[in-house]
């Protein structure tokens, strides 16, 4: 979830800032890969962006432009690794509002039409909490302690998966969407997995585990756009340095790779069987967190 980080000092000047948080090619790097792998495997991509910067010193700033950019390198990935359905769910849309009366029956019968309003109420969620609380939840940036303290919530909750018999093939529905979208909106907090909560969610409900993986891919989309353009808006507003925009366009590339690695790769976790296997991570990473940081 991209939110705002007010770190700096709020009577800086948007100039002061950029002079400040120069980032090096290497940290750039560094976190374009944290943001790409975290922001699909169930371990919390801002948690890890916290605590990589923290270990790594990237400069304190109120400059998104890093942010926004990685984030669009993710959501490039996302298209990329499920372009099948997305060019589905896009020709199916667009079929629709061609042919209103027949809506009913590509609802029923077309999963690709039904995926689409499915993910839009299952983004509302998120959407609402992301744009009223986004200052509250923007202060929970600044402490490393708290996300490692998610982390581990977050691995509670990858693990009690375990319990959840293996399902068939049912599908999200109005009801589950809902539900699952819902739980997405949590992760705004730092620490707690978009992808986590939302695939364990699905799971809880009985979704069959692949569908419940598409799922939660396909419903980072939306929000995972909606913010990064929330931001370039700002950005705009702000002005953009573009002598710093080497490493930033390098974070963007190595996020875009790998995102799509972290896709396809826990694709093939998930249809394993061992998609619980994420807890010991998160886990331990958490508790090392809570005890040395």
């Amino acid at each position: 979830m991209l939110l705002r980080r007010r770190r700096g000092k709020a009577t800086q000047s948007a100039e002061d800032q950029r002079e400040g948080s120069t980032m090096s090619m290497m940290q750039a790097i560094i976190l374009g890969a944290v943001q790409g792998l975290t922001e699909f495997l169930p371990v919390s991509s801002s948690g890890h962006l916290v605590l990589a910067e923290h270990l790594l010193g990237v400069p304190v700033t109120d400059d998104i432009t890093f942010e926004v950019f990685v984030h669009f390198g993710t959501l490039l990935s996302v298209l990329a690794a499920l372009w099948p359905e997305v060019k589905g769910i896009t020709q199916a849309l667009i079929s629709g509002c061609m042919n209103f009366s027949l809506i009913p029956t590509y609802y029923r019968e077309n999963e690709h039409f039904r995926s689409a309003p499915l993910i839009v109420a299952a983004s509302v969620p998120a959407a609402v909490v992301g744009l009223k609380f986004e200052d509250q939840v923007a202060g929970a940036f600044t402490d490393p302690k708290l996300v490692a303290v998610m982390l581990v919530i977050t691995g509670l909750i990858l693990f009690l998966t375990q319990l959840v018999k293996p399902a068939g093939q049912k599908r999200v529905g109005i009801i589950s969407g809902l539900v699952i979208g819902i739980t997405q909106a949590f992760a705004v907090i730092p620490g707690i997995s978009r992808s986590g909560s939302t695939i364990s969610t699905a799971l809880f409900l009985r979704i069959s585990p692949l569908k419940a993986a598409r799922f939660s891919f396909l419903l980072s989309v939306p929000v995972i756009a909606g913010a990064t353009l929330l931001k370039t808006i700002d950005i705009f507003r702000e002005g953009v340095a573009l002598e710093g925009m080497a490493p930033i366009l390098a974070g963007t590339i190595i996020a875009f790779a790998s995102g799509y690695f972290a896709i396809k790769f826990l694709l093939q976790i998930i249809e394993k069987g061992r998609f619980s296997v994420f807890s010991f991570y998160c886990l331990t990473i958490g508790t090392l967190g809570i005890v040395f940081l």
